[in-house]
């Protein structure tokens, strides 16, 4: 597992609960948001839980497309050895100066997908329960002054 050093994790769990994302299905993009349900993916997707998560910039710190590329790649082989679905996926800044892809995943288990991310050098991903809002998974340990924001939780894998 990677050490992440994020020099202000309450800011970049804001950020990322602020960004927007999709899941392409059948050609189409499905928004999500942060604190939302998403009953068109889960219509679309039946499944009992979702994870979004992605192997690019880990801890937030810019890689080469190259570098990106390849854990991408590294990710895919882990998700398919182990036989988790996937549906491309990403994430971008509200104003749309960032955007990195990313997978949805169904029937895996939360702690391992909080593992995957982790392995990755991710600072958090995206989780919920059919029918429940969407939810930011902080991989960090509660900032000291962090305020209670909603639909956040933070896990230390």
């Amino acid at each position: 597992m990677r050490e992440i050093q994020i020099v202000d994790a309450a800011e970049l769990a804001a950020l990322y609960a602020a960004a927007s994302y999709a899941v392409v299905v059948d050609g189409d993009a499905i928004a999500l948001r942060v604190g939302e349900p998403a009953p068109d993916l889960e219509a679309y997707l039946p499944a009992e839980a979702y994870v979004l998560v992605s192997a690019w910039n880990p801890a937030s710190e810019p890689r080469s497309d190259a570098a990106n590329e390849a854990a991408d790649a590294a990710l895919v082989a882990r998700l398919d050895a182990a036989g988790i679905a996937r549906q491309a996926a990403w994430a971008s800044a509200p104003d749309g100066q960032w955007r990195e892809p990313g997978w949805l995943l169904s029937g895996i288990e939360q702690s391992a997908a909080d593992r995957l991310a982790a392995d990755f050098g991710q600072a958090a991903v995206l989780a919920w329960r059919r029918g429940q809002p969407v939810r930011l998974r902080m991989l960090l340990a509660t900032p000291a002054a962090v305020a209670t924001q909603a639909h956040t939780d933070w896990v230390v894998p």
